[in-house]
């Protein structure tokens, strides 16, 4: 539903009207007044007057006219790229509205000279979000407690990092490190193929079966094993392709993993006295761990009843940048490339183009799973976006600002934990975002959080 929520009058106000396209999307219809165009078009003139030498003139005398008929479409572009952007700005200031898009210009306009410029154009913007209740939100009191068998976990873990490799005479056994040389390999026919051994030795496990351990278990030095592998149509070697070879390797070296005993002296080696030392500083670690797991799962619950309580309209721009956002996520923590595309459905077409042999049936349950899955992230896309804004209107509300000092604390952290030095850390967050403003505003969502849940009324679960 459309309507005009403000019309301004024709005084020295920028903005004339601003229509409510939706909560989050605004049309804007601003002017700028004759005389703020003159000042800036004289302005120009004059510093072009100034600095262009024209044949017969000294710099600064020519006529202004002369100037004018010969430079006037540039010093219109110039006054043009210095006012819109400056009244738009202003304007917007004006409103009070925090956009979240480029503006769309909804109509060409020509400068003429001696006329207000007029410009209607529409712009995504922040909702307006008013009303917040935050005080004494419930949430579940989770206790923490920490086992023996959490410390027993966490003791072998740091055993296994202290392990160390050892060469063996034992038969190969799972998790073992073993080294293989080529024995002999012959291609079917006993054909001669020297790309075979050139393969062999470059691409390596490359070319091994994905059950190469399997085969190896039991087996001792010097022994041989045999698999025969067929070679791809698109394999790199040319003469190789569709060929299947029979590959014969010698196991030259079998390492076994010691493990050190879980003693006094395992603690010392950590810096500890003894093993009571160790387990009770393990015992703290782990409930400082798993205390910060609880309050992140209380931190979501207050979040998930204020979205709910509030349900704050996401604009369009937010939720296509946080779908863009969880899809790089997801190819990062697959350790797969990004698929730059508008739409899921654009692949899905594009494969169905390129598989069009493929079972109708599977196809349709794929693109059924892919829509589904589509429709899952746009739903977590709009839940985070809402988040974000309640979380940002909460902590303007209650003046939470993050120091420097504070961003410098992170820095470290985040450098001590990627063993990089701070220099090094800041260096390239300003050279990926050109600022540290993603991590000053993450810093500062998280301290908005941990406010919400010092004002949360922690209760007991009650039992049914």
């Amino acid at each position: 539903m459309k309507c005009v929520s403000k019309i301004f009058k024709e005084d020295k106000n920028l903005l004339k009207s601003i229509e409510d396209i939706s909560p989050t999307k605004k049309r804007i219809s601003i002017e700028i007044p004759v005389e703020i165009i003159e000042k800036e078009f004289n302005s120009s003139l004059e510093i072009l007057r100034n600095r262009v030498k024209i044949p017969g003139f000294r710099p600064g005398k020519a006529p202004v006219n002369l100037i004018e008929k010969r430079f006037g479409k540039e010093i219109e572009a110039e006054v043009l790229d210095k006012l819109i952007p400056e009244h738009y700005n202003m304007a917007l200031r004006e409103a009070d509205l925090q956009p979240v898009s480029m503006p769309e210009m909804q109509e060409k306009f020509e400068f003429k000279r001696h006329n207000p410029i007029n410009m209607t154009f529409v712009i995504e913007v922040l909702p307006k979000i008013e009303n917040l209740n935050y005080e004494n939100i419930k949430v579940e009191d989770i206790p923490v407690t920490v086992e023996d068998s959490d410390v027993n976990s966490m003791l072998k873990q740091l055993q296994e990092q202290k392990a160390v490799l050892e060469v063996s005479e034992e038969p190969v056994s799972m998790d073992d490190l073993i080294s293989f040389e080529l024995a002999d390999s012959k291609l079917e026919g006993d054909e001669e193929v020297p790309e075979l051994k050139e393969a062999l030795e470059t691409m390596g496990n490359e070319i091994f079966p994905p059950d190469i351990m399997e085969r190896a278990l039991g087996k001792k030095k010097d022994d041989i094993i045999e698999f025969t592998r067929t070679f791809e149509d698109n394999f790199k070697y040319e003469k190789l392709r569709g060929k299947t070879a029979t590959i014969r390797l010698v196991l030259k070296e079998i390492k076994k993993k010691s493990l050190p005993s879980i003693d006094d002296e395992f603690a010392k080696d950590l810096g500890y006295n003894d093993m009571n030392e160790l387990r009770e500083k393990l015992k703290e670690r782990i409930h400082s761990f798993k205390k910060q797991q609880i309050q992140r799962i209380q931190k979501a619950s207050i979040i998930n009843n204020l979205i709910e309580s509030i349900n704050p309209p996401a604009p369009e721009s937010l939720v296509n940048r946080e779908i863009e956002a969880l899809i790089m996520q997801k190819s990062v923590s697959e350790e797969e490339p990004a698929v730059e595309t508008d739409s899921v459905k654009e692949v899905l077409d594009i494969a169905a183009e390129k598989k069009p042999e493929e079972n109708p049936i599977k196809q349709q349950k794929a693109i059924k799973e892919a829509e589904d899955e589509e429709l899952k992230r746009r739903e977590k896309a709009i839940k985070n976006v809402q988040a974000s804004m309640i979380i940002d209107a909460i902590g303007k509300k209650e003046a939470i600002f993050v120091t420097d000092d504070e961003v410098d604390r992170r820095i470290e952290l985040i450098a001590r934990s990627l063993s990089a030095t701070p220099e090094a850390l800041r260096s390239f967050y300003m050279y990926k975002e050109g600022s540290l403003d993603s991590l000053k505003h993450s810093i500062f969502q998280e301290k908005v959080l941990d406010f919400l849940l010092s004002k949360a009324s922690i209760e007991a679960k009650e039992n049914k």
